[in-house]
């Protein structure tokens, strides 16, 4: 019998998660019938029906050509009044900046009020939330960022206090405290707020005004499209968000996040467009998202080297299902910036398509001794055109220092406080097709080996028209094609099934391996 689930109710809204019934999308369409008459057709997995009554009763069920799933019966939530922020001045014309009015409609709202923005398109600069707030987008509507630089607001990195003994932090940029422009949408210190509908959130971004200064500060740094920071209960539903000046969403030093149903995208060439970068972050859900994009679809860090050190905030407790990753350069990314430690991530029903690499661990000496990775679990993925789908690397290149004898040499030196950590990793029931580079390539620190690697029912192969490229971005590293299985300064590695078909040369290359287990 098909089963589905609510994930996730508003007043006008509700998302079902179809249970068992494939990796992202269904093989075919199914319908979708509320209150016995059909509402519409869909493939995804995760789905919102919405154009729902307020605090109102509904039955919902699918049917495909094999049958049908028991009715299920959910409640929408309370809503006592419609704030539409037309009759607040907004005009939607896409002209005037309408930041004034719809930042009015915001401030006037109450915790079981909706702020309505109709079909239109809304020039804004910054809106800043507060608590409580549920804000729909409606089909049609665009909030299109202002790119005058002149114009936007400004978050300092760090202000100190009086005394001089305590900090301020407000501006992000790349794990670290600098100035930066606020957000399309920024949410600070507030709790309880929920952004969802159909309309999107377009950054207007591109080579002229904003991507050919990859990284330069301009007043200040570029702004992301939604930053939420030091906040609890934060819930983005449905809406698209696009062209984006850097990151798309960034989620810093808050928890209790999810994130449903949305699409993100930018184009294949835009530059530091991650699509979705929790930092420092606790409890984030991450369900039914489609990225297509010029960077990391995902990255999880938690500072680059002060913010890691100094407040030591992991990012821990982070679920990633059923999404789809397009077009990056890693689907899943872990670090650079991640000073502080990643642990306890699950990533599990999930479709790679033609990213650069799909699980990207990316750290190197200086993160520090509070840089552990662990209990990282990927399962049930599958990936097609990923160039690489494994990449573990101890010796990433980035940052002014990134070149230097330090970073780069892979001989042993000593372990100190400077020194990262990589523990323990479970790949499990992944299917790789249409690969170029490597199936794998893991690298650690002779000083601090990889704790233990688990590859359990891995089955890869090879694009018949492979082109050679680099596995990771690391020194001393030349272009591969077709290389199979490399692991470097691993304590133990553990691999069941796996299987490479196509490779060139030695299908499995150990170096440095203290405990090896491998039946196939």
């Amino acid at each position: 019998m098909m089963k589905i689930q609510t994930i996730f109710i508003t007043s006008r809204s509700m998302d079902m998660e179809l249970m068992n019934m494939g990796i992202y999308q269904t093989e075919e369409n199914y319908q979708i019938y509320l209150d016995g008459t059909l509402w519409g057709e869909s493939r995804k997995i995760i789905e919102t029906v919405d154009g729902l009554k307020p605090d109102t009763t509904y039955s919902v069920f699918i049917k495909t050509q094999n049958g049908q799933s028991e009715p299920l019966e959910f409640h929408t939530n309370r809503e006592s009044y419609t704030l539409n922020v037309r009759d607040f001045g907004a005009l939607g014309d896409g002209q005037r900046d309408d930041t004034t009015s719809i930042q009015a409609a915001i401030y006037a709202c109450e915790a079981d009020m909706r702020v309505l923005i109709p079909k239109g398109v809304y020039k804004i600069t910054s809106l800043f939330m507060k608590s409580d707030v549920h804000m729909e987008l409606a089909e049609g509507a665009v909030l299109s960022g202002i790119t005058d630089r002149s114009r936007i607001p400004v978050f300092p990195g760090m202000i100190e206090n009086y005394e001089e003994n305590e900090e301020y932090n407000l501006g992000s940029w790349e794990g670290n405290p600098l100035t930066t422009f606020t957000a399309l949408i920024t949410c600070l210190h507030v709790s309880n707020v929920t952004i969802y509908g159909r309309g999107r959130i377009d950054g207007c971004a591109n080579y002229e005004n904003w991507w050919k200064y990859t990284r330069e500060k301009i007043i200040a740094y570029r702004p992301r499209l939604v930053f939420i920071s030091h906040c609890s209960n934060i819930v983005l539903q449905g809406i698209r968000v696009e062209n984006s000046p850097s990151w798309n969403i960034h989620p810093y030093f808050s928890q209790n996040l999810r994130f449903i149903n949305l699409t993100i995208r930018n184009p294949k060439d835009s530059p530091n467009t991650d699509g979705l970068d929790p930092e420092s972050c606790k409890n984030v859900e991450i369900a039914g998202v489609h990225f297509s994009l010029g960077d990391d679809c995902i990255a999880i860090k938690s500072g680059k080297i002060y913010m890691g050190a100094t407040y030591r905030v992991p990012s821990e407790q982070i679920e990633i299902r059923q999404c789809c990753m397009c077009d990056g350069h890693g689907s899943i990314t872990l670090g650079s910036e991640m000073a502080a430690g990643i642990r306890q991530v699950t990533v599990k029903d999930c479709l790679f398509l033609h990213t650069d690499r799909g699980l990207r661990i990316k750290t190197r000496r200086g993160r520090g001794k509070d840089a552990v990775i662990d209990q990282i679990t990927f399962e049930r993925i599958r990936m097609d055109h990923v160039l690489t789908p494994f990449v573990i690397n101890n010796f990433y290149f980035c940052d002014p220092d990134g070149h230097t004898e330090y970073v780069r040499t892979k001989e042993k030196l000593p372990v100190d406080a400077r020194t990262p950590e990589i523990k323990c990793l479970l790949f499990k029931d992944v299917t790789c097709t249409n690969c170029h580079v490597a199936a794998a390539y893991f690298y650690g620190l002779p000083e601090q080996k990889i704790e233990q690697i688990i590859m359990e029912n891995i089955h890869v192969s090879y694009a018949k028209d492979a082109q050679p490229g680099m596995p990771a971005m690391m020194e001393e590293l030349d272009p591969v094609c077709k290389m199979g299985v490399y692991a470097n300064n691993v304590h133990s590695l553990i691999m069941k099934n796996v299987q490479i078909e196509g490779c060139e040369g030695e299908p499995y290359q150990y170096e440095h391996i203290d405990e090896l287990e491998s039946s196939d």
